[in-house]
């Protein structure tokens, strides 16, 4: 051990509460001259209890830190589920722009044609790629995206004289989709999985009734399978007056492939992030534009951006058969997600955009072929698309659990698969490895898989039961973390002097 705790460039880094004091500032000012306060009895009552830093004390602390984040940027990272894929360097060059970067949500809209024209682009893109008649800008992130859709939905079913309260949920759905449906008063009918991992019509046609306002359906689902009933299953949702929501989240697996509209799809949420490349979160709020069929394109919340690239902002402005749901958010999007999704879309082309989903379900397949002899594959009869599903079958009798496995990937320099979802296999690990990737890079992935798998299969418990032993942590205790969380820095521990 060293004496300051450091093996050459891995620093221990402590919080910055121990980095600086709070009775001290990193800048020199003058004491302020005498003054008024006028803040009344907001004013402060107690010391702002801040560190005081210099600036390369700051500087040279969240560097460090920055050196102890995983990210895209420094290894592959398979999170299923999530598309974790490379943020080319120009979209981030073109959302720089200063007309594009400098707009302010209050300027007057006649001062911006150039981004309505971008967002025009971008929705003829986005509607023409999934066949549908209209999109939504406005969602902040897919989650919120989920959520316009469903209110575009009820409010269709409300336009009618009608009041539904169930949607369907297959138990293959991404897990926001129950509880997107929850938060707007819908009881959730699950419906259960095939043994094979799809989604049957017949199932679907079971559980509908008068009562019946959606199904919320992902695909290609979270066993990494396409769906291939989804046609019959929107013929029956519809024949029962109802609508067909669909989960976009795994379009870079279809982009150029299948056009969701031709399924029968009524409303779809796209996160930008995961299938056109924007960063996830982007720094502030993300984008999960919602594309709408003809039969929900109506209900659109406002603002909403016209065909003719006109910008409606409130619902009095609409014309006549434009019935908007509401206000979703106060302002109409996050700009900068816009120009790099669509920088992406332009520097790809529809044939590059084809490829790109061609090459991830590749990737994903060639993981599955290369590991399926070792590893457990939880649907092995059935080609995978973008992401392929492992179970914990092959480590029963090893003592060594999916969590076990995962932290032992991380000694070996790659951040864990999405692990124990989906819920319908046991120990669930959901790995994604993108089009991003290269051969070279799979292949090191799938050679330290492999080499971790016959570890758990020739007894190497320790390796897995003390890792990860190479991060900047060790292993933590996951159940006293979760049930007895410290979110309050209270001081470290007192230091007995010398003389004491």
């Amino acid at each position: 051990m060293t004496f300051t705790g450091n093996q050459g460039l891995r620093i221990q880094e402590p919080l910055i509460f121990e980095v600086g004091r709070n009775d001290t500032t990193g800048v020199d000012l003058e004491e302020p001259a005498a003054f008024a306060s006028r803040l009344g009895g907001l004013a402060r009552k107690t010391p702002i209890d801040l560190p005081g830093l210099s600036e390369p004390e700051t500087m040279r602390h969240y560097v460090r830190l920055s050196r102890q984040n995983y990210a895209i940027d420094l290894g592959m990272y398979p999170l299923g589920s999530c598309t974790m894929k490379h943020n080319p360097r120009l979209n981030e060059k073109m959302a720089r722009l200063p007309g594009f970067a400098d707009i302010h949500p209050l300027q007057p809209v006649s001062t911006v044609p150039g981004a309505l024209e971008l967002m025009g682009e971008l929705s003829r893109w986005l509607t023409t790629m999934t066949g549908m008649a209209a999109v939504a800008l406005s969602p902040k992130a897919g989650a919120q995206g989920e959520l316009a859709g469903m209110m575009a939905i009820r409010a269709a079913i409300a336009a009618r004289g009608e009041t539904r309260g169930t949607v369907l949920v297959p138990e293959s759905a991404h897990g926001t989709n129950p509880a997107t449906a929850a938060a707007l008063g819908y009881k959730v009918r699950p419906i259960k999985a095939e043994p094979s991992g799809f989604v049957s019509a017949a199932a679907v046609r079971e559980a509908l009734d008068d009562d019946v306002a959606a199904i919320m359906l992902t695909n290609p689902n979270t066993c990494g399978l396409f769906d291939s009933e989804a046609a019959e299953i929107a013929a029956a949702i519809h024949e029962a007056g109802a609508y067909f929501y669909a989960d976009g989240a795994n379009f870079n697996a279809i982009v150029g492939k299948t056009r969701p509209g031709d399924l029968g799809v009524d409303a779809m949420h796209i996160n930008l992030h995961k299938t056109f490349s924007t960063p996830h979160g982007g720094g502030g709020p993300g984008a999960g534009p919602v594309v709408l069929s003809e039969r929900l394109a109506p209900y659109a919340p406002v603002p909403f951006l016209r065909a003719d690239g006109t910008l409606v902002e409130r619902a009095e402005d609409c014309a006549e058969g434009e019935m908007p749901f509401g206000r979703l958010t106060a302002f109409h999007g996050q700009m900068g997600m816009y120009v790099r999704a669509l920088a992406y879309m332009m520097s790809h082309g529809a044939d590059g955009l084809r490829q790109a989903s061609e090459d991830a379900v590749l990737a994903a397949n060639y993981i599955k072929a290369s590991l399926q002899d070792v590893m457990s594959v939880s649907f092995p009869d059935h080609h995978a698309m973008h992401e392929v599903l492992f179970d914990d079958t092959f480590l029963k009798g090893t003592g060594i659990t999916t969590l076990d496995f995962a932290k032992a990937m991380i000694d070996e320099g790659f951040h864990p698969m999405t692990m124990y979802f989906p819920l319908v296999v046991s120990g669930a690990m959901l790995v994604e490895p993108t089009e991003s990737e290269s051969l070279a890079s799979l292949d090191l992935f799938i050679a330290a898989m492999r080499d971790l798998a016959m570890a758990a299969r020739d007894g190497d418990t320790a390796r897995f039961k003390e890792a990860p032993r190479y991060a900047p942590r060790r292993r933590l205790d996951e159940t006293r973390a979760a049930r007895k969380p410290v979110l309050t820095y209270e001081g470290g521990a007192p230091v007995a002097e010398a003389a004491e």
